[in-house]
């Protein structure tokens, strides 16, 4: 299932991508558009200078890449291919060009009761599916739900997997982590919680799409 974590060099990602314009940028990742040369596909490529992270930062990283490479969903970010390199780690992903969710409800001020349920519906679904799988998102929240383009039938996806967990199916999680406003009150408690906190997250989520 997915792609095999390979250790490969920088150069073997340049001849596959030609790299374009910077989306995005963090304080130890840059966000580039890239063309397949094979067939012309434009991508994203998030590249990770590997010597701005601690050991325990990297592991998180490759935990984060490990998790995504499993993930194949029509509302799920998609994780392409990995090239890893010495000084660096490229992620090339499917390219989401039309915003985060939380910026149509900037724009829009609410969502109507169809708009809401739509949107509710395919959530909803790309959460069935990775509990099935045993991914655990943990910090559902507008922003991590990006639009595939600018377009009102645009396609969402559940994105940003930093603090997900894979799990077996009757484990409890402990580590209190998430947005406040988005998390679920047992993680708030500090007790023992299952999967179902994201499914609190998606609730706090179609208040707000309905509420604004």
């Amino acid at each position: 299932m997915g792609n095999k974590l390979n250790k490969i060099n920088n150069t073997d990602f340049q001849k596959r991508y030609i790299t374009k314009d910077i989306l995005g940028r963090g304080s130890f990742a840059v966000v580039k558009r890239c063309v397949r040369k094979d067939d012309g596909k434009e991508l994203a490529v998030k590249i990770i200078k590997k010597s701005k992270l601690k050991q325990e930062e990297l592991q998180i990283v490759h935990d984060e890449v490990k998790i995504m490479d499993k993930i194949r969903h029509a509302n799920c970010v998609r994780l392409e291919e990995i090239f890893e390199h010495k000084k660096k780690l490229f992620l090339v992903m499917e390219i989401l060009s039309g915003g985060e969710l939380f910026d149509r409800i900037v724009a829009k001020g609410s969502f109507s009761e169809r708009e809401a349920s739509a949107l509710v519906k395919s959530v909803s679904m790309a959460l069935q599916y990775l509990h099935s799988i045993g991914i655990v998102h943990r910090d559902l929240k507008p922003e991590n739900l990006i639009y595939t383009d600018n377009t009102s039938s645009a396609q969402i996806k559940i994105t940003d997997f930093g603090l997900a967990k894979l799990k077996n199916k009757n484990d409890k999680m402990e580590t209190a982590c998430g947005t406040p406003g988005y998390v679920a009150p047992e993680v708030l408690k500090k007790q023992k919680y299952t999967e179902a906190v994201d499914i609190w997250s998606l609730g706090v989520i179609l208040y707000i799409l309905l509420c604004g």
